[in-house]
């Protein structure tokens, strides 16, 4: 569940809790109206980090982690947003045609990576090798590049520099291709199993057996 439609749920089951009890106390039970409101809010604590914890078991229920793995996952996310923030602002800062072309297209795959495991977290661990190789190698990289290419002196050796960086971050984006495909690996036989049933019916639709054939066939 998105966690601000989680957090939603939470408060609109606190609240109702809240008030009955207060009710309660209040006229069931001839409380004050400080005392009444006190046990509402301990009521409301507790019906509050219940939910919190119910809702939660849910989400990793069906997710199939652990909430050690999870919080695993949630720091390394974190980590990457932060990188993928300092590559954004690399992007804004490149001046060449060819760069900013090549950038958009790395921070465009990142996001999406970044995005499927933040919906689905268990997939992350088929995407290790982006979160902890390619993705701060590209990072270190891109804000390298766009250092050296801000400079408005350049020389032969700076030159081949710039290109040799230009062609590593197009062998990393190749990489973080890949990456994304092993995130979507099952899903890709999902629907690859999903056509071959379908060509095989069309194919069975297409080409009938007749009541002659069906005959022949359990001879």
């Amino acid at each position: 569940m998105h966690p601000f439609l989680a957090f939603m749920l939470r408060f609109f089951v606190t609240l109702p809790t809240m008030t009955i009890i207060w009710l309660v106390s209040n006229f069931a039970f001839n409380q004050t109206f400080w005392f009444s409101a006190l046990f509402a809010l301990g009521g409301g604590v507790i019906t509050y980090v219940a939910t919190k914890w119910y809702t939660d078991h849910v989400f990793l229920k069906r997710h199939q982690l652990t909430r050690k793995e999870y919080a695993y996952i949630i720091k390394n996310l974190k980590e990457a947003q932060q990188k993928i923030s300092r590559l954004q602002k690399v992007f804004f800062s490149i001046r060449s045609i060819g760069s900013f072309k090549q950038m958009f297209e790395i921070i465009r795959l990142v996001k999406r990576i970044q995005s499927i495991i933040k919906k689905e977290p268990q997939r992350f661990f088929k995407a290790e090798k982006f979160y902890f190789y390619h993705l701060d190698s590209v990072v270190e990289l891109s804000e390298k590049y766009s250092f050296l290419a801000s400079q408005p002196a350049k020389n032969d050796k700076l030159y081949y520099s710039l290109n040799e960086t230009h062609d590593t971050l197009k062998d990393l984006k190749r990489s973080i291709e890949k990456d994304l495909y092993e995130v979507l690996s099952n899903d890709i036989e999902h629907l690859e199993f999903e056509l071959d049933v379908a060509k095989r019916s069309l194919k069975t639709l297409k080409n009938p057996l007749t009541k002659d054939d069906e005959r022949r066939s359990t001879k």
